[in-house]
């Protein structure tokens, strides 16, 4: 795996001296992991002229899940654990005879930026932007296959979920559960807090957990995730609890799904960003949903559980192989609740089958 993060290091640094830039360095933690194969606590990445050092402020964690850093980069860790690793990278860089410096602006704090300034006067410092970001977007196999794997616990965990009794539960009860099934079956930990919403809550995008217990007939819908070697999916499914469903659940139920079939049928290569979005908008906003609709109908994910692409109506750009997105069309009605379907895919072309779906739980509408 070490020509991995070679390779990826060599990328950026062929980015960095095309745009006139003697060494670079990297803050953002997801951003370093890519880079380094680990992101200890604090750590920063520095592309230097002469070598490229993995700057810590204290020794690496030894836990897996944690990585381990990649054992061509040398480690420099500093002598007190109150120094700061990115002030430190940029003094080393000065030291290499670097005569400027490429920062990521959009993660340092201006305290941060002014150190780093201070204690390399004589370095020009300048922005890296989203380079590494960008580099994250289209994903190799053993990225997708820790996303997969992350999948798969997530699946297992809500499986689990939905065969226990529900009614008469609370929402955080709930979700605690999930998130504990879910470090139970080999996830480091949740992607995200995880999201029960029941009864006039379902449906609602990003709800957190409440006391409200689930009650018969209730919307009951779920979003969680889980991570795994760094890598996060997304699953959320909505179902009915206890009774059989009421005409006007069926109905919307319905709808949203019909949404979510026509955003993932849209996932190609080379496809708009904003048709994707379309696609499943079209369906929700001919029934009259419009003024209920998420800002967005997906996402990318990877090292972070919102990267890009963004699948909005005014997003840019176009759809390349092998970058994993979220489909998540969703209708919150104010007093009554409703729906949201959430599933995690990998872009394919039509000969290798078309979108790879990684969360297979059912997407039948049950009575549970």
């Amino acid at each position: 795996m070490s020509e991995v993060y070679a390779n990826r290091r060599s990328r950026l640094r062929d980015h960095v001296n095309a745009a006139g830039t003697a060494a670079a360095l990297v803050t953002r933690p997801a951003n370093v992991r890519y880079l380094a194969a680990a992101a200890p606590q604090g750590a920063v990445l520095l592309l230097g002229r002469r070598e490229d050092l993995l700057v810590c402020a204290g020794p690496p964690d030894d836990r897996p899940y944690e990585g381990r850093p990649d054992e061509h980069l040398r480690l420099h860790v500093l002598a007190s654990h109150d120094g700061d690793a990115a002030v430190a990278a940029a003094g080393l860089a000065a030291g290499q005879d670097a005569d400027s410096l490429a920062v990521e602006e959009h993660h340092l704090t201006v305290t941060r930026h002014r150190a780093v300034a201070s204690v390399a006067p004589k370095l020009r410092l300048c922005d890296l932007g989203g380079a590494v970001e960008q580099l994250r977007v289209v994903k190799d196999e053993e990225e997708i296959s820790c996303l997969r794997i992350g999948a798969e616990i997530a699946d297992q965990a809500l499986g689990e979920l939905l065969e226990s009794i529900l009614v008469g539960r609370t929402e955080r009860h709930l979700a605690l559960e999930l998130e504990r099934r879910l470090v139970d079956h080999g996830a480091d930990g949740p992607a995200f807090p995880t999201s029960v919403a029941t009864g006039p809550h379902a449906g609602r995008r990003g709800h957190r957990p409440t006391d409200r217990r689930v009650e018969e007939g209730d919307f009951l819908s779920v979003c969680l995730g889980a991570t795994y070697r760094g890598y996060r999916c997304e699953i959320g499914r909505t179902f009915v609890i206890g009774t059989s469903p009421a005409d006007w659940q069926i109905q919307l139920y319905d709808l949203v799904f019909a949404a979510q079939r026509a955003g993932r049928e849209a996932l190609a290569p080379g496809a708009a960003c904003r048709d994707v979005d379309r696609a499943a908008r079209q369906v929700l906003d001919s029934a009259g949903y419009a003024e209920a609709l998420p800002p967005l109908t997906g996402h990318g994910v990877g090292l972070e559980i919102d990267e890009d692409p963004q699948l909005g109506p005014s997003a840019m750009g176009k759809l390349d192989a092998c970058v994993p997105v979220t489909v998540e069309p969703g209708v919150h009605l104010p007093g009554r609740g409703g729906v949201r379907i959430d599933d995690t895919l990998v872009v394919r072309p039509e000969a290798d089958g078309g979108p790879e779906l990684l969360t297979i739980t059912t997407k039948e509408l049950l009575a549970l």
